[in-house]
């Protein structure tokens, strides 16, 4: 048994700056406590008492979310836990257990009032270590829901990255063994004579209708009308691979009357060259799918830098709102499609920057596009509906969606730490606090509308922060 006294007290840094008479006062109004391993100090719906001051051993703060335990503190010697002073919790929402053998020298509550009005420096010390607990608890709730929000996006970027990434690496395989059929086709095309301006005159064909950006989308019947024609085109002109090269014409939107074009300055060559020629636009299909699919790897890197705003810090600056927004619902869109869910995107593009943490701010729309997509996800389909507009000073955002609506017993909780009506491993409770803490920071708040069928979450705050 640790006897506790004035000297101990001393050595602990919260109470190093407290005159000896009101640690004194303290040790005379506490009560020595033991715990075996395993007991409880306090659980849930137990009113808070203390302060107690940890002498041996360990304590753990944990609670029972949708049957998974979560520990959210551990105390060891020299720490101090239970009630302080001003603190506005009076019953415990978690359990206290004990670690092993535990010692306690636990402060009569009764007596709090008195230690506020006769010991103002015992009082200030237990305040500051209530703040550093407010402070602490506060960071790693937001650090964990940074986490959560980057957790609930990792599966869909991980699916939307495979995607482009394993088309390149297909792609570059087929290349490769594409261009080793080159010299064959090049010793064909090599033992024709032509003069050099047939070839200028072909190459100008050829540019003109590659160079089309936008192509038209062929349904299958037009396409399979359109190889026909060309296969039957290179068949009465004998040109070698007829129906294996007319594909390649149509992936470019070649018409019969493009081949006529083509055709006219070489018709004495047209199977050599019409083949040097397809050999050409396999290549160039395969180069641009290798484009489009990295660019795509690079957007998606990009949305995941600017989203998480990780090269900045976290200071308040001016950006437009549409591109955090926007980058959310790129994360996230993996989920949407898997959701069968439709984006109807309504922006006051008028809107000027806002000024504001743009990483916390990309947390509220990831927080509340993906508990509306979530809460479509009974329909099995859904319209998700993003709205911005400017009113006077403020910004609002609202992110609508048409499932089955908040139940009006559970609606005013849905802000409350650790309340979730999500199934055990989907959700923590927090996301909706941490929602409203960040847009407090922002001098903001966050008002929802639900009934059956519409459910809005609006966020209201100023442009200037």
């Amino acid at each position: 048994m640790h006897i506790v006294t004035v000297l101990w007290l001393k050595s602990l840094e919260v109470f190093s700056n407290v005159p000896d008479g009101q640690l004194q006062w303290f040790i005379d109004h506490s009560d020595d406590q033991r715990l075996g391993d395993g007991e409880y100090l306090t659980e849930p719906g137990d009113p808070i008492k203390g302060p107690h001051v940890l002498v041996e051993g360990k304590l753990s703060l944990h609670m029972f979310q949708n049957g998974s335990k979560r520990e959210f503190v551990m105390f060891t010697k020299g720490d101090i836990s239970g009630y302080l002073p001003y603190s506005r919790g009076k019953i415990s929402g978690g359990y206290a257990q004990a670690i092993g053998e535990v010692q306690l020298l636990s402060f009569r509550t009764e007596k709090m009032q008195e230690m506020i009005k006769d010991h103002f420096e015992l009082t200030q010390s237990l305040v500051h270590v209530m703040n550093n607990r407010v402070r602490e608890f506060t960071a790693m709730q937001q650090q964990n829901e940074k986490m959560m929000a980057l957790g609930k996006l990792s599966a869909g970027l991980a699916h939307e990255l495979n995607n482009p990434a394993s088309a390149i690496v297909r792609d570059s395989i087929s290349l490769k063994e594409h261009l080793r059929l080159g010299p064959q086709v090049f010793k064909k095309v090599v033992g024709i004579t032509i003069k050099e301006e047939q070839i200028d005159k072909l190459n100008e064909v050829l540019f003109r209708i590659i160079g089309v950006k936008e192509q038209p989308l062929l349904s299958l019947k037009q396409r399979m009308v359109l190889e026909d024609e060309i296969a039957d085109w290179f068949e009465e002109k004998n040109v070698e691979n007829s129906y294996t090269i007319a594909e390649n014409f149509v992936d470019f939107n070649f018409s019969v009357a493009d081949l006529e074009a083509c055709a006219e300055p070489i018709a004495e060559y047209l199977s050599p060259v019409f083949n040097w020629i397809s050999n050409l636009l396999v290549t160039e299909r395969m180069v641009e799918d290798i484009q489009e699919s990295s660019k795509r790897i690079a957007d998606l890197v990009n949305s995941v830098k600017t989203f998480t705003h990780m090269d900045r810090g976290m200071e308040k600056e001016y950006a437009d709102i549409h591109i955090g927004i926007r980058n959310t619902l790129t994360m996230l869109g993996y989920k949407i499609k898997k959701g069968n869910i439709t984006v109807v995107e309504d922006y006051d593009e008028t809107l000027p920057q806002v000024k504001g943490m743009i990483g916390e701010l990309n947390q509220v729309w990831t927080n509340l596009i993906d508990n509306a997509i979530d809460a479509m996800e009974p329909n099995l389909k859904g319209t998700l509906t993003l709205k911005t507009e400017k009113d006077r000073e403020f910004v609002n955002v609202s992110i609508i969606d048409d499932g089955p609506g908040i139940p009006a017993d559970v609606l005013s909780s849905i802000f409350d730490p650790f309340f979730t009506t999500k199934p055990m491993g989907k959700g923590t409770g927090m996301g909706l606090e941490v929602v409203q803490r960040i847009i407090h920071q922002h001098n903001g708040n966050v008002k929802v509308k639900s009934v059956p069928g519409r459910t809005e979450f609006t966020v209201c705050f100023p442009l200037e922060n």
